[in-house]
């Protein structure tokens, strides 16, 4: 088994950089076929082929407040007839201060091409020459994207050793669990590169980045929990490979469980109308696939292999801290999961904080973006929209009243009339004063397009694309969000064979998504001076934080059910808590140290995701699981699981003080159970 894996680990390696190769940047802008955009993208191109990306060419006087000569007005018009046409003629700004084009750029090659349109700009004497618009912001997010892939992995596997080192204090252990999550990752890769190179899954860089997060997490997550439960069965019988059969059958329902939430939870994604949020479903799921296989199979090779070398026994009798947490939960489990409630609820008040209003690509970009300085240059001289124009395609007859109503529409900055667009139809491009990427851009495109409703005209470009994706996106929440929280309850009553319990469980981890998203706002509001985001950040965050908020609590509820089975429900917590706290609670620390790692991304919509994740794993791992769940389920008693009786609440009370653990009795858990 070890060396399968290694053989595999070994021939994928390289797929994990010839992925990052193969993805986008992740802003390539995929409609949905209905959108009025999408049509409007039809009638001016039918043939379906990749459009050039607009980009604004801006000439200021090097010394600033001073105005543009004649001479270099001429100059700048004689390079962008060279670049665009004879006709083309560049704009003088109103302060006289700046001159601008607007020219096609791309997509293929296209930091080579904004480079020759730099150098072929800078010939105009006496001024600087800023790049802005789609074209400049795109060369930007590629770059940032090919030099951070090795950086995010880099990071994400540094804080999981630091982790790993302080909760086994030894070396061969940490450096086993790496190798595991590598090894998951090299295969995902592959499988990931195999089907994006043909085009069958749109890789972007965003998916790359939640990918190779998500498996280094949730494989050392699973590793933890098998090397817990390892080190539980050594200490019964000191052969390896016995207690590693044990300790897998009793590992593999919960981790399968928790793999199969975390994949059915994102295939829910290829529901949504964006393509983009469609391929990240099956890529996850891909990856969900490869961190199972590694940990049930490559891992438990590996321990029985080194031996005691790896993983000493459990001790005896020692619990740690986590014995006076059980004390806590069991002396008055009402108030305990009352307060966890109140804490919960409160956190959630501030969850309205959290905008999906959007954010700009030029303020997501890092600061020292060139793409974002030369947006700041034209928006200081020119209308913000200049460099993605509105594209109206009107019919020719009613040309002069489609101008007027565009011109009259507040948000439109100016309206020129092309008759150039096919089948008797005229373009009028409308510069908007917005930024084309902004929430008030597409409030003007919604006006727009209501004014010219009675017109038979079509508005495209970039401001109406991303007006269609970002209504899109939130419709498709209404539909994503519901069936997800149907299939987790589904995977759930699968496992544990009940239905009160999961339905519990799902609200618990629905109650803390939105603690998380009002922790979030606040922290958002304390780094970045403001907690707008994008619609897809929610939606990401909320299949992510619901999926892995059950998770845990599977490791958790599983356990305790297990030894629920033998000697009741309150044994059966008691057992459980002392038993799973410590491992999942390293675990979550884990998952959130490696989501927060996405910090390092250049995007800032992805440092929101792993800052919300991480946020909203820490919330569930130290408070839910912790306090939350096992409270309720000492307070419903043998109720919980409901609509069956375990065998060991027979002929017991429903309630009762939890059962001290002894240096006899470490809370020896009960054989896995054939419904199980």
């Amino acid at each position: 088994m070890v060396v399968l894996w290694l053989v595999l680990a070994g021939a994928a390696a390289p797929c994990t950089v010839r992925l990052g190769e193969v993805a986008q940047a992740g802003q390539e802008v995929q409609l949905p076929a209905g959108a009025e955009s999408a049509r409007a993208d039809r009638l001016l191109d039918p043939g379906g082929g990749e459009e050039p990306l607009p980009l604004a060419v801006v000439w200021t006087a090097r010394v600033e407040g001073e105005q543009i000569t004649a001479g270099q007005q001429e100059a700048a018009r004689l390079v962008t007839a060279r670049l665009v046409g004879p006709a083309a003629v560049p704009s003088l700004s109103a302060d006289g201060q700046a001159l601008t084009a607007v020219i096609a750029a791309g997509p293929a090659d296209l930091p080579a091409h904004l480079s020759a349109i730099r150098e072929a700009a800078s010939v105009v004497g006496g001024t600087s020459v800023h790049l802005a618009g789609p074209a400049a912001a795109q060369a930007d997010l590629d770059g940032a994207f090919a030099k951070t892939d090795g950086t995010l992995l880099a990071v994400a596997l540094a804080g999981v050793l630091l982790i790993l080192l302080i909760v086994y204090r030894n070396v061969m252990m940490p450096l086993l669990v790496i190798a595991g999550a590598l090894a998951a990752l090299a295969v995902a890769c592959a499988v990931l590169y195999a089907l994006a190179r043909p085009g069958w899954l749109p890789v972007d860089g965003q998916t790359q980045g939640i990918v190779f997060v998500l498996v280094v997490g949730a494989s050392t997550d699973y590793a933890l929990l098998l090397a817990a439960r390892h080190r539980e069965e050594l200490a019964q019988q000191p052969d390896p490979a016995p207690a590693m059969a044990a300790a897998r059958r009793a590992t593999a329902p919960p981790v399968l469980a928790s793999a199969a939430t975390i994949a059915c939870a994102m295939t829910t994604l290829t529901f949504s109308d964006l393509p983009a949020e469609q391929a990240l479903g099956p890529a996850v799921a891909i990856a969900m696939a490869c961190c199972a296989a590694v940990s049930l199979t490559f891992l438990p090779a590996m321990l029985v292999l080194c031996g005691h070398r790896t993983l000493r026994p459990a001790p005896q009798g020692t619990n740690g801290p986590w014995t006076k947490t059980a004390g806590v939960i069991a002396h008055r489990p009402r108030r305990v999961w009352a307060g966890c409630l109140a804490l919960l609820v409160a956190g959630a008040a501030f969850a309205p904080l959290l905008s999906q209003n959007g954010i700009p690509l030029h303020q997501a970009l890092s600061a020292g973006a060139p793409s974002a300085a030369g947006h700041d240059v034209l928006a200081r001289h020119f209308p913000a929209g200049t460099a993605s124009p509105l594209i109206v395609i009107a019919p020719a007859a009613d040309a002069a009243d489609a101008r007027d109503r565009v011109a009259a529409t507040t948000g439109v900055a100016t309206a020129t009339t092309i008759p150039s667009a096919p089948g008797g139809r005229v373009q009028i491009l409308a510069a908007l004063k917005d930024a084309p990427d902004s929430a008030r851009a597409r409030d003007t495109v919604t006006r727009l397009r209501a004014s010219l409703a009675e017109t038979g005209s079509l508005v495209g470009g970039q401001s109406a694309q991303l007006t269609d994706l970002h209504d899109a996106s939130v419709r498709g929440h209404r539909l994503i969000m519901p069936l997800i929280l149907a299939v987790v309850w589904a995977v759930l009553v699968i496992l544990l064979r009940c239905l009160l319990l999961p339905l519990l469980l799902v609200a618990a981890a629905w109650l803390s998504l939105f603690t998380a998203f009002g922790a979030a706002a606040l922290l958002f509001h304390l780094v970045f001076g403001g907690s707008v985001t994008e619609p897809a950040v929610v939606l990401f965050s909320f299949v992510f934080l619901v999926a892995l908020g059950v998770d845990y609590n599977i490791f958790l509820v599983h356990r305790i059910r297990t030894e629920a089975w033998r000697h009741g429900t309150t044994a059966g917590v008691h057992r459980g808590v002392l038993t799973t706290s410590g491992v999942i609670s390293a675990a979550g620390l884990i998952l959130a140290t490696t989501f927060a790692a996405l910090a390092v991304m250049p995007l800032l919509y992805l440092a929101q995701i792993g800052c919300i994740v991480a946020v909203g794993v820490l919330i569930d791992t130290l408070l839910v699981r912790l306090f939350l769940v096992p409270a309720l389920i000492l307070d419903l008693g043998p109720r919980t699981w409901w609509p069956t009786r375990l065998p060991g609440d027979r002929d017991r009370p429903d309630s009762g003080p939890a059962p001290a653990a002894h240096a006899g009795d470490p809370g020896r858990p009960a054989p896995p159970t054939p419904s199980l």
